[in-house]
């Protein structure tokens, strides 16, 4: 069969530092670690609806249908090592980069070239540790909610597309946070709009003046919640345009249980408060969880 031509993302994953890794802990260790990183890696490829195509050394390559799978994959592959790294008590840490880009690529014989494969081969080499890279066409392509956890980095000269302007995909707490208080200028003032959030002897009040709260397992989130399936930031609540969204960012999802005691699950989603509701971050609700937050919504109409 010949070539096909077919928009996709084109996403590289490499792992950062393994040369120093090698150093440290000698060959069959370290390639142990490698290659269990790797394998994490490929979960992840699989769980988003992706295509492994091949590793080169310490680097995977892989495709995605869209734009919006391959930026949730690569936040889910930095949640997945850095999960892996706590688990197992690692030292040093493993951390990986990401480049990625959607365009137009060719698939034969089970590999992909193409001007999709180039520039995403170049976003890759542009990101550092822990950092997810791409062009402004594929965040273009994303949700809203992935565009607004971006910031820009630098303009770049690609062979044959000049100057190509280029993103990091943020997928910290800590630098989502800082972005979402940057563009909070044109939320306006909505005084009545009021989200009381409790988790055991913790209660926070969202407003106006404290407009978001990010919960999960790292001790740097505002409320930690002391559940084994949540991850290290795992939902972020915020105020924007007179309005509360749930925001899920984790590996495992949300669980929300309303008053009529329908539940709903996002994964990588976000959803607008209507009412008050629980939330169970990883565990459903049929799996009776014990580590539940309660969040009383004030209706500012």
């Amino acid at each position: 069969m010949g070539a096909k031509s077919k928009n996709l993302s084109i996403l590289f994953a490499d792992i950062s530092g393994s040369t120093r890794l090698y150093d440290q802990l000698g060959d069959v260790r370290a390639r142990e670690i490698v290659s269990a990183t790797l394998d994490l890696l490929f979960e992840v490829v699989h769980r988003y609806h992706g295509q492994v195509i091949k590793t080169i050394g310490d680097e995977v390559m892989c495709t995605f249908p869209d734009a919006e799978q391959a930026a949730n994959a690569a936040c889910d592959m930095h949640e997945t090592i850095e999960a892996d790294n706590e688990a197992n008590d690692r030292s040093p840490w493993i951390s990986i980069r990401i480049g990625f880009h959607f365009g137009p690529a060719l698939l034969e014989h089970g590999d992909v070239h193409g001007d999709a494969v180039n520039v995403a081969a170049r976003m890759a080499a542009q990101a550092k540790a822990r950092q997810i890279v791409t062009t402004r066409t594929t965040i273009n392509q994303l949700s809203p909610s992935l565009q607004e956890n971006t910031r820009f980095v630098d303009y770049a000269p690609i062979k044959g597309k000049g100057d190509v302007e280029i993103v990091e995909l943020l997928w910290q707490e800590e630098d989502v946070t800082r972005m979402t208080a940057n563009v909070q200028g044109d939320a306006g003032k909505s005084e009545m709009a009021k989200l009381r959030v409790r988790y055991r002897d913790e209660d926070i009040v969202l407003d106006t003046d404290r407009r978001s709260a990010v919960l999960g397992r790292s001790p740097v989130c505002d409320i930690r919640v002391n559940e084994s399936l949540a991850s290290r930031q795992h939902v972020r609540v915020e105020l924007r345009r007179d309005k509360f969204f749930i925001v899920d960012q984790s590996t495992n999802g949300t669980y929300i249980r309303g008053r009529d005691q329908n539940v709903a699950f996002l994964r990588r989603e976000e959803m607008p408060f209507t009412d008050s509701v629980q939330i169970s971050l990883g565990r459903s609700f049929d799996d009776d969880p014990q580590e539940l937050v309660d969040f009383e919504y004030h209706d500012p109409n």
